[in-house]
């Protein structure tokens, strides 16, 4: 068989996604599969190789690389495994739990020459490339951009439970949600600063809800509003420009059922990763440190958020 090999390490809730994309993208394929969980394994039974310790994974060989799709709190090691044994990453956000991990991954991308691509998918949404595309034909400069990013977390994560513990998961919603929020701040209006952030905590010590404002050159602000105890989902990004003109993106629309506009937006990552790695073959081999969305930058403005939360902003 011909294609990008690709070794899926992480059988939970998101690897569904990855999965689907790897079947319907040309010239890329699913070769090896790893979980702790070795239930999790038997669907792939005669039809890739199959590990539960991803060691085992990167020592086997036969892979052009590998999308690590673990608890957050994983992330950093097994990335760093696979960064050293010279295979490209695809990680799902956030990069690591902190901005220091995400640097040290970044420094040994660098270092090793492999790319290391964190995925924020919602940059690959319909509605926020036609967005971005309205952009590029507007005269006037971005005054502000809000996202909204509302989900009732139960619904989302499934056995997945790890989520709700701020340990693994590196927080709440900030943490996980927070990312993908400020990545399309970040593609609308240029990277910020956090200048502010109310961040609102359950009865057990979770962050359900937040919201930060941030400044970025030139006056631009950004607002990013997040809730996990949402009825529903709701994700949507407005942009105002100088003249007050405000262009909007429902993430949503044309996506019927919970989590349905998923499918095509890890498609848009998988896509965008092959195609990296397609470049950097024809290219000699070289890879920069991040290519692709900077999860470091996020992290950075997810850890100024807990800050400000406890007056320490700054």
């Amino acid at each position: 068989m011909s294609g990008l090999r690709f070794g899926v390490v992480g059988l939970g809730v998101i690897s569904r996604f990855y999965l689907a994309a790897l079947e319907r993208l040309p010239g890329v394929r699913l070769a090896a599969v790893c979980d702790r969980d070795g239930s999790l394994l038997e669907p792939f039974d005669d039809r890739v190789a199959r590990f539960t310790d991803h060691r085992e994974l990167l020592a086997a060989g036969g892979l052009d690389a590998v999308v690590v799709t673990v608890p957050n709190d994983l992330h950093l090691a097994i990335c760093r495994d696979a960064l050293r044994a010279g295979l490209p990453v695809c990680v799902e956000k956030p990069l690591a739990l902190r901005a220091a991990e995400g640097a040290e991954l970044a420094g040994l991308a660098a270092e090793r020459r492999v790319p290391l691509f964190t995925a924020f998918h919602r940059r690959y949404n319909t509605a926020v490339r036609e967005l971005c595309a309205a952009l590029a034909g507007q005269p006037l400069p971005v005054r502000s951009v809000t996202v909204r990013y509302f989900e009732l977390i139960e619904e989302h994560v499934g056995r997945d439970r790890w989520y709700l513990d701020p340990e693994r998961c590196g927080g709440g919603c900030v943490a996980d949600n927070g990312p993908n929020a400020y990545d399309l701040v970040r593609l609308l209006a240029g990277p910020m600063e956090l200048t502010d952030a109310q961040v609102v905590r359950d009865a057990t010590g979770v962050d359900r809800y937040a919201a930060l404002e941030l400044a970025g050159r030139d006056g631009v602000r950004g607002r990013i509003e997040l809730d996990w105890s949402y009825p529903g989902e709701l994700k949507d990004v407005a942009v105002e420009l100088a003249d007050g003109t405000v262009l909007r993106a429902d993430l949503l629309a044309g996506h019927q059922g919970f989590k349905q506009s998923l499918w095509h937006e890890y498609e848009g990552i998988l896509g965008e990763f092959a195609g990296l790695l397609r470049d950097r073959g024809g290219s000699g081999g070289a890879g920069g440190p991040e290519r692709g969305p900077d999860g470091v930058d996020a992290l950075r403005v997810v850890e100024a958020a807990y800050r400000a939360e406890a007056g320490a902003l700054g």
